[in-house]
């Protein structure tokens, strides 16, 4: 008999991949939720350029504007809808939402 191929060691090694996959995965959840907690909403904006979702961006003032990401800048974002740019200063957004969920 091999002794890799005891029914004691196949239990133990099945075991210990269940644990090490549920340790992996919980390593990328804590490490997806730290980054999320450092972002800035610029971060966050490029983020959402780079996959060209369309967002809602709440401001100061209560307005509410919505669309796709054209550019982000150091202190503004251009939203671009019906062939139009919005430019939102970075320090007048409240509130991010994705609408591509």
């Amino acid at each position: 008999m091999d002794p890799l191929r005891h029914p004691d060691l196949i239990e133990i090694s099945r075991r210990l991949r269940l644990q090490l996959a549920q340790v992996l995965e919980a390593e990328q959840e804590a490490a997806a939720i730290t980054l999320r907690r450092r972002s800035t909403l610029r971060d966050r904006l490029l983020d959402a350029e780079d996959r060209g979702e369309i967002v809602r961006i709440t401001c100061i003032d209560g307005a509410v504007r919505t669309g796709p990401v054209g550019a982000v800048g150091i202190d503004h974002v251009v939203l671009e809808a019906s062939g139009a740019a919005t430019y939102v200063a970075l320090p007048h957004i409240v509130a991010i939402e994705s609408m591509n969920l």
